[in-house]
C-alpha cells in the first residue's frame, strides 16, 4: 500500500467527518506532525497549554443546575491553576436581566439559541476570539439548526454546547396512568396528583406549554392565546409542590411525581430511578440548543476563552455528556460516545417526536406579557 495515497485518503475521510481526530492522528502516526498541519486542517491544531497562574487564579462560570461535571472543572484547574468558580440560574429571564445590570463578573456564561440575538442587540457580548479557542471547528457539526444561533451578521458571539428538548419527567410508581401530552400533565396535576407537581420557574417553557395544552404555538405572544395559557397557570397554581427549575431533588425523594423537565434531567432521573420516565408532549414544545459565550465586561476574558476552549476539546466533552445526559452536535464526540447511549430515545427521539417541537424565539424573552403572566402565576 503507497503510504502517501492511505494518508490522502485518511486526510480526505477526516476532512468528511468520517473519522475522528483522534482515529486520524493514530492511523496516520502525525504525531509532532500535526503543528505544521495546523493550518490546512483547523481541527488538528493544538489546545493552547497555559502554564499555571497564566489564566489567573480564578475563572467565573455562570449555567444551569446538573450541567458540568465537576471532575472536569477540577481537571482544568489542574491544568491551568485557576479554579473555576461555578454559579447556576434556573431562568434565561433571570440571566438576561442580571447581564443587562451590569457588574457580574461573569467570564463565561451558557446562554440558550433564543436568548443571543437579544445579547447583541443590548450590547452584552462581542464577537469571541475563535484563536483562542482552537477546539471549535463548525466543520465537525452535524446539524446548522444546532449551532446557527451562535452567529449574527457573520460574527461568532456563542459557539455551541448541547441541544435537548423539554418535555415531563413521571414517576410511574405513582402515577400509573400513560401518559402522552400536555393535557394529560395539567389535568392530572389539577386532580389525582394535586401538590405533587412541579414547573420550571421560566417563563417560556412554562407559559409555553401551557399555550400546547390549548393548542397554540410554543411562542405565541397572541394576546387572547396568552390570556387562555394564563388562565390554566392560575388554576393549576394551587396544585403545584413547587415552581423550580431545580427539580431532580423533589422527584428523587418523591415529593413530586411529575415535573416539567429537560432532557438531561430526565435522562439523569431515568438512569438512577428506571421507574421515571420522560415524556415529549404529543402537542409538541420546546427544542433547543445551548451555547458558550463570554460576556463583554467579562474580568477575565482570557480565562472564560480558555475554558470554553478546554470543555469542547473532545475528550472532555464526553465526558460532559456522559454526566449531564444532553446530546452534542459535534461529530467528533459523537463518536466516542457509548453505542448504546447513541441509541437512547431520550437524548435522541425519533424523528417524528421532534417534528413538532419549537425552538424558542427572542421575541417571547422580552415580551412584557409574558413577564406579567409569569410574575402573577408565581405570585398568586
Amino acid at each position: 500500500m503507497d503510504p502517501r495515497k492511505e494518508f490522502i485518503k485518511q486526510l480526505r475521510r477526516y476532512q468528511k467527518g468520517s473519522i475522528s481526530r483522534r482515529h486520524f492522528l493514530g492511523v496516520t502516526g502525525l504525531g509532532m506532525a500535526t503543528a505544521v498541519m495546523a493550518q490546512a486542517v483547523p481541527g488538528l491544531r493544538p489546545r493552547k497549554a497555559y502554564a499555571a497562574g497564566e489564566l489567573g487564579d480564578k475563572v467565573s462560570l455562570t449555567s444551569w443546575p446538573n450541567y458540568h461535571d465537576q471532575k472536569d472543572l477540577d481537571a482544568f484547574t489542574a491544568k491551568t491553576g485557576c479554579k473555576v468558580e461555578l454559579t447556576v440560574f434556573g431562568s434565561n429571564e433571570e440571566m438576561y436581566a442580571k447581564l443587562k445590570a451590569g457588574g457580574t463578573g461573569w467570564d463565561a456564561f451558557v446562554p440558550t439559541n433564543y436568548t443571543i440575538e437579544n445579547y447583541v442587540k443590548d450590547g452584552i457580548i462581542e464577537p469571541l476570539d475563535l484563536a483562542q479557542i482552537p477546539n471549535y471547528d463548525p466543520s465537525t457539526y452535524t446539524d446548522k439548526r444546532f449551532t446557527e444561533p451562535g452567529t449574527i451578521d457573520g460574527k461568532v458571539y456563542a459557539v455551541h454546547k448541547d441541544w435537548g428538548t423539554t418535555g415531563f419527567v413521571q414517576n410511574t410508581k405513582d402515577v400509573t396512568e400513560k401518559m402522552t401530552s400536555w393535557k394529560d400533565f395539567f389535568d392530572l396535576t389539577r386532580s389525582k396528583y394535586s401538590g405533587r407537581t412541579t414547573v420550571h420557574d421560566y417563563q417560556l417553557t412554562t407559559i409555553g406549554n401551557a399555550l400546547k395544552y390549548h393548542g397554540y404555538s410554543f411562542n405565541s405572544n397572541d394576546e387572547k392565546e396568552l390570556a387562555e395559557a394564563e388562565k390554566l397557570l392560575l388554576d393549576t397554581k394551587p396544585h403545584l409542590f413547587a415552581i423550580t427549575s431545580d427539580y431532580q431533588p423533589a422527584m428523587r425523594n418523591g415529593d413530586a411525581v411529575l415535573a416539567v423537565a429537560w432532557t438531561g434531567d430526565g435522562k439523569q432521573l431515568h438512569k438512577d430511578i428506571p421507574e421515571i420516565i420522560y415524556v415529549l408532549g404529543k402537542e409538541g414544545g420546546e427544542i433547543w440548543a445551548d451555547f458558550y459565550a463570554v460576556p463583554k465586561e467579562a474580568p477575565n476574558a482570557k480565562a472564560g476563552h480558555a475554558l470554553i476552549n478546554f470543555l469542547l476539546e473532545p475528550d472532555v466533552n464526553k465526558t460532559e455528556v456522559l454526566f449531564h445526559g444532553y446530546p452534542v452536535a459535534d461529530k467528533r464526540v459523537l463518536d466516542l460516545l457509548p453505542p448504546d447511549m447513541l441509541k437512547d430515545d431520550i437524548m435522541f427521539p425519533a424523528a417524528e417526536a421532534l417534528a413538532p417541537l419549537e425552538f424558542g424565539a427572542a421575541a417571547t424573552l422580552t415580551n412584557p406579557a409574558r413577564a406579567e403572566i409569569m410574575a402573577k402565576f408565581k405570585s398568586a
